[in-house]
């Protein structure tokens, strides 16, 4: 996996991202220091909301803050991005209200939300062969898990020197430094992107508006069969890393009287879990395609989900019910990685390379879409019903979406597909190597949704 480092490009792009998310884990374990001082027992209201603005922020703006930038080069818009996000973690230590940590949270975010999709776009360019790819999604999945890890043992570590707001000045050096990276770094090359509508447009000869270009992703991924499965596997892997991520700390101290020190143990097993599949997934996926790892991922989800409805409803039992937790933590830990690992993959696959940018967005926003849904619906069925109903419920949705993935994503699922196309005239660049028939040209190419294929072709189609 590592050998992916020697591109000195990716090299510099990966560390550029892995300090700021160092720096984005400070934050966090900073900011809940400050809510507790401005708000004191009302702080898990604020830090509530402030995560809430954070997933609004990041659904409701990365598509359109990305058909705003759709123009600008990669470069300034990246570093651009890090300078508000630097800028917005340097005031967080001096505001004095609740309202004030809202709208700094709301910039820091909507500056993520159009950083995390364009750095996203850039690597298939930097790294063009499928296997170096995989390679670099594996990494990247590994930073987001050790970032998990390594944040609040440093963010630890400095508190015993420093007071909390100097944690936000680590994370303006996370920011300042990938700024600072991506800034001397070569990049690659990008299409520039279309200036036609979006799929779906009434006239390709006008120039598109706002919406069309907001829109634009979303419309390739509802149109891609494969990426409308994505979204499914998404739906699947929130319930599951939403039950982990509110009911942790209830379970483990409620449910099973545990000390507060276990709680980091069963978080620390959910984030194994998922490293190691991330470091084993390159490798897997060599041998197979993703549907075959992905779908069964999402159904052993569902499965682990179930399972844990099943031992809390059992209630804690013997000194077994501690080991069993871990288990099952570990498992889903490995099942959400292996499921958001080959995501990179199946967008690159479904989109041309001008339109990577768009499709990247729609991805991210999207994605937290589903998490979106997940966190409050697992927060407010355990506060109402408790753990073993919140598990119960979610597996269900768990199941659910991977039924319906399984139905979405047409197996096989060939790069190349035929189409018929009734609107070009035969002299189109595109139809180089297309046939007569009938009224239209037939061809068959690596299919995209685009300008020229505004639907899937499940049979041969018209345009």
């Amino acid at each position: 996996m590592s050998s992916v480092l020697h591109h000195p490009g990716y090299r510099r792009l990966f560390t550029a991202q892995v300090i700021a998310l160092v720096g984005t884990g400070l934050a966090t374990v900073a900011l809940s220091l400050l809510a507790y001082d401005i708000a004191g027992a009302d702080a898990g209201s604020v830090l509530g909301t402030a995560l809430t603005i954070k997933m609004v922020a990041y659904v409701a703006l990365a598509p359109l803050i990305s058909a705003l930038a759709h123009r600008l080069p990669p470069r300034p818009l990246l570093v651009g991005t890090d300078l508000v996000r630097a800028l917005a973690a340097l005031a967080l230590p001096f505001v004095t209200a609740v309202w004030q940590v809202y709208v700094l949270i709301l910039v820091l975010q909507a500056a993520s939300a159009t950083f995390t999709p364009a750095f996203q776009s850039l690597i298939p360019h930097l790294l063009p062969t499928e296997d170096a790819y995989t390679r670099a999604l594996s990494l990247s999945r590994l930073a987001y898990d050790l970032e998990v890890i390594v944040s609040p043992v440093l963010a630890a570590a400095l508190l015993t020197h420093f007071r909390y707001d100097w944690l936000f000045l680590g994370t303006v050096a996370g920011f300042l430094g990938s700024a600072w990276l991506v800034l001397t770094t070569a990049l690659p090359r990008v299409p520039a992107p279309t200036s036609a509508p979006a799929p779906g447009a009434a006239s390709a000869a006008d120039p598109p508006d706002l919406l069309a270009r907001a829109t634009r992703g979303t419309r390739i991924f509802l149109a891609t069969p494969r990426l409308r499965a994505l979204l499914a596997l998404t739906l699947s892997i929130a319930a599951g890393g939403a039950v982990v991520m509110v009911h942790t700390i209830v379970y483990v101290r409620d449910h099973l009287g545990r000390a507060s020190s276990d709680v980091p143990v069963a978080l620390g097993a959910y984030g194994a879990g998922s490293i190691l599949a991330a470091l084993l997934i390159p490798r897997l996926l060599r041998r197979t395609g993703e549907q075959s790892v992905m779908l069964p991922a999402a159904f052993a989800s569902a499965g682990l989900l179930l399972a844990l409805a099943a031992l809390a409803s059992a209630g804690p039992r013997g000194g077994w019910a501690w080991p069993a937790l871990l288990t099952l933590w570990w498992a889903l830990g490995a099942a959400e990685s292996v499921i958001m690992t080959p995501t990179g993959r199946l967008v690159r696959r479904s989109a041309s390379p001008a339109d990577l940018n768009a499709a990247f967005a729609a991805q991210f926003s999207l994605a937290h879409g589903c998490w979106l849904l997940t966190y409050p619906l697992a927060g407010w069925l355990g506060t109402a019903a408790g753990l073993a109903a919140a598990a119960w419920v979610l597996g269900a949705v768990a199941l659910g979406a991977a039924l319906a993935a399984k139905r979405l994503w047409p197996a096989p699922d060939p790069a190349q597909l035929p189409y018929v196309h009734t609107t070009l005239t035969r002299n189109h660049p595109h139809l180089t190597d297309a046939e007569h028939v009938g009224t239209g040209w037939r061809h068959s190419h690596d299919f995209v949704i685009d300008d020229l294929h505004d639907r899937w072709p499940l049979h041969p189609r018209r345009s």
